[in-house]
């Protein structure tokens, strides 16, 4: 296992505007740090910074205190699973599995141990016989990481491995990644814009925008406190409802928070006096209870839930329902928010007030 850390690390394309910019994180021995966020903004080109298929236009990478940034990619003792899995179409599952080990001069003896200890981790022991067009897109994902496992890196680098699966596969998948963490040493790094794969397996998450990190925590500190609107509204299925109001003087232990031409009383202590922009995820919009009657204009039906908007007339609110009778479109109701699970954001630079 190693540590990784990178410094101020930087990327710039010609003369376009960094597609990394001074990226800095301290990934622990044994992790699974995943780096999410939307297409372009800077994840893979960080991870291929790290596997050195890319070089920083400036910063360092060090992997245990030593720095690698003129080391080739066969020189770091990474692995690297690809979202299109690059198995080799002309070798069985053995052969393709085998094949680091072959590059290095291992005996073939001691290959085909390996092969069949990985095999059998990874239930594919049946299938070592087989070309890539004779397997599943669930079946090639596991060759290509058994691929990458034979080789005992310090470092697995995984670039959206999941994303060409579909999403019943991508589920069993992200189960089987969740097992093999417990039972494969390495320090693991993985690519992705999905959310729910980013919550579900990783230690930390580094949330990027635009070439930057946005937020670097737990999945649940991210989910619970994120630092940012755009973090806010990235993570979270449906996304947070972000909306500006005011927040007037404070009485005692609270304040009056308005917005469009509601009012509403929040902890004094939560936000300062002011504009501010907040945020209420769906399942703190309460329907059937509160102050003001708006139209119901969508309604999704997930079966033990209902996703519903609403039309409060300068905006539409997500609310997410699990308990009572179905709602239907048209239908009038009454809404409120729950005061004490609100985030409060800078109307100018989008950055999380409440952080104490």
């Amino acid at each position: 296992m190693a540590n990784v850390q990178l410094a101020a690390l930087r990327k710039v394309f010609g003369n376009n505007a960094p597609a990394v910019d001074v990226a800095s994180l301290d990934i622990e021995e044994g992790e699974f740090l995943t780096l999410l966020g939307p297409s372009g903004c800077g994840k893979s080109t960080l991870l291929r910074m790290i596997a050195g298929l890319e070089t920083p236009t400036s910063g360092d990478i060090r992997f245990n205190g030593k720095r690698v940034n003129r080391l080739d990619p066969a020189e770091r003792n990474v692995a690297m699973v690809f979202q299109n899995y690059a198995l080799y179409p002309h070798m069985t599952v053995a052969q393709n599995m085998g094949y680091p080990l072959k590059k290095r001069g291992i005996p073939e003896a001691e290959r085909k141990v390996r092969i069949a200890e990985i095999a059998a981790l990874l239930k594919i022991d049946q299938l070592l016989e087989r070309r890539p067009r004779e397997l599943s897109g669930g079946q090639q994902q596991r060759v290509a990481l058994g691929r990458a496992m034979i080789r005992d890196p310090a470092v697995y680098l995984f670039d959206e491995p999941l994303s060409n699966l579909d999403a019943s596969l991508r589920a069993y998948m992200r189960n089987e990644l969740i097992r093999l963490r417990s039972k494969v040493k390495g320090t693991m790094i993985f690519v992705t814009h999905d959310q729910v794969e980013a919550m579900t397996m990783s230690t930390r998450i580094a949330v990027m925008e635009a070439g930057r990190i946005q937020q670097l925590a737990t999945p649940d500190e991210v989910y619970e406190r994120p630092a940012t609107t755009f973090v806010a509204s990235f993570v979270g299925t449906p996304s947070m409802n972000i909306f500006p109001a005011i927040a007037g003087p404070a009485t005692g232990e609270t304040r009056p928070l308005t917005f469009d031409d509601v009012t509403i009383t929040v902890p004094a202590s939560a936000v300062p006096e002011g504009p501010v922009t907040v945020g209420a995820r769906p399942e703190d919009v309460l329907l059937r209870q509160g102050s003001r009657s708006v139209p119901v204009t969508v309604v999704e039906s997930l079966g033990n839930e209902q996703i519903v908007t609403i039309d409060t007339g300068p905006r539409e609110l997500v609310a997410r329902v699990t308990t009572g009778p179905k709602v239907a479109i048209g239908e009038t109701l009454t809404f409120d928010l729950n005061a004490e699970k609100l985030h409060f954001f800078s109307p100018e630079t989008g950055r999380r007030l409440n952080a104490a």
